[in-house]
């Protein structure tokens, strides 16, 4: 309770000082922004983006920034004087400080304590993440970068699940999102020494906002340099990535909707949840709608709705939870328990995936749990898409479904199909795109179904009763 009351207190001294007119924390849309120039906002013309990490900057652009109602944010690392570019920054009236990095526990308070009323954000290694603290925002400098992945030859690589492997956040945001309602920031930036595509730039931004997370907007080196030069190629990138974060900006109740899932997985997220590649990976590349349940959330009401669940490391639970289990599996629900031995891995400061032992002690869990699911239907099923991740959320009274398609290859996916539970009497197709349209519903064994004709990057099905 203690650090909630903190966490709630920040958020009310951060609206305080924020004002009317510029936009609160939950609503903001970061980018690192790599120029100085004032003239530089004009990129911004249509835009969702509202919130500049800025490593450096100066009166003119700070100015140029407040009269749009932009916040700034400082971006402080590890390898200087902390305290001193907290005050430089706060003296030079931009919003806040980011600090990025890990930093010693005693630095990073007499950072808040310089900082005052301001807003402070941790962008920290997953590992040292304050899950649960109640902060407004979450952030995290590691991240894969979205894709499907390959081999050394060029071929597609084959995951545990014998599917097409995707790398993705998506599991790890799921697992953070489990845990509290603070907005989660990936901020891990391009390859090094890679030219992206505007196909991977849209992908990592749908990558995160699917799943309810939001990807700290950063440019590789030749797009940055042509933008600046306004180069015609650029600028239409750049009004891409602008039209998918608007399309996800436009729906901020998508963020407020529970992952419909009737498998629950009950992991800790400070252990293997906070891992890519993971259980909860290897289940998004099965499109197995999935709830994932902290084990110090585990409650016969967190597990309300589900008909099996998952146990990853069952030496991690006290008695009490155990309990909760049990009486699970008295009312007909199926559970599976991770071998003995089995330990969910702590993640540890330079590592955010699985190592090859890990993955394949993991492929005996996955191979039992994709055992028990068999081909039931535990929400929605989907056909014809081994590119694709999906996400499906639900409204807090059960008549709205959201199922979110995000397809990683270079090339529109189509003629995929849609399998869903429940009477929903319609159901409408959006894009970033601008389609807006019905669905036509017909009966299939186990409920209904739906069509659509294309996917380009992403695409999302609403379903209503």
């Amino acid at each position: 309770m203690w650090m909630r009351t903190v966490g709630f207190a920040a958020v009310m001294g951060w609206t305080a000082l924020l004002g009317a007119g510029v936009p609160q924390p939950v609503d903001w849309v970061p980018a690192r922004w790599q120029w100085s120039d004032p003239k530089s906002l004009d990129l911004l013309n249509g835009s969702p983006v509202n919130c500049l990490l800025l490593k450096t900057y100066s009166a003119d652009l700070e100015a140029a920034a407040a009269e749009r109602g932009l916040v700034t944010l400082a971006v402080v690392t590890p390898d200087g004087d902390a305290v001193a570019e907290v005050r430089k920054a706060l003296a030079a009236k931009l919003t806040g400080i980011v600090l990025e990095g890990d930093f010693p526990a005693a630095v990073a308070a007499s950072v808040r304590a310089a900082a005052g009323a301001a807003p402070v954000i941790e962008i920290t290694s997953r590992s040292r993440m304050k899950l649960g603290a109640g902060v407004p925002i979450l952030g995290t400098y590691q991240g894969v970068w979205p894709g499907i992945a390959s081999l050394d030859s060029g071929h597609a690589k084959s995951g545990p699940t014998g599917s097409t492997w995707i790398d993705t956040n998506t599991g790890f945001i799921h697992a953070v999102r489990a845990w509290g309602d603070a907005q989660l920031w990936i901020a891990n930036q391009p390859p090094e020494h890679s030219v992206v595509t505007s196909q991977r730039y849209l992908q990592v931004i749908a990558d995160a906002a699917a799943s309810g997370g939001r990807w700290v907007v950063s440019l590789d080196g030749d797009l940055a340099a042509r933008l600046a030069k306004r180069d015609a190629g650029a600028l239409r990138d750049w009004q891409r990535m602008g039209a998918m974060l608007a399309y996800f900006e436009r729906h901020p109740e998508w963020r407020s909707m529970r992952e419909l899932g009737k498998l629950a997985v009950v992991q800790d997220p400070a252990k293997g949840g906070l891992l890519s590649g993971g259980i909860l990976d290897m289940l998004a590349v099965k499109h197995t709608p999935v709830r994932p349940i902290p084990r110090e959330n585990l409650t016969p009401e967190a597990l309300q709705g589900a008909t099996m669940a998952v146990n990853v490391d069952a030496d991690a639970l006290t008695p009490e939870q155990k309990n909760v289990l049990r009486g699970f599996t008295r009312g007909g629900g199926m559970l599976l328990t991770a071998p003995p031995g089995w330990k969910d891995e702590t993640p540890k400061a330079d590592r955010i995936t699985l190592d090859q032992a890990e993955t394949e002690h993991l492929n005996d869990v996955f191979r039992d749990v994709n055992s028990m699911v068999g081909s039931r239907n535990l929400g929605v099923r989907l056909f014809n898409v081994s590119s694709v991740l999906s996400n499906v959320l639900v409204s807090a009274d059960g008549k709205t479904e959201v199922v979110h398609l995000v397809n990683y290859s270079d090339y529109p996916v189509e003629n995929v199909t849609l399998h869903y539970l429940g009477e929903f009497k319609r159901a409408a197709l959006t894009t970033p795109e601008g389609t807006e349209k019905p669905l036509e519903i017909y009966r299939t064994e186990e409920g209904s179904g739906v069509d659509i004709d294309n996917v380009n990057v992403c695409a999302t099905i609403r379903l209503e009763q």
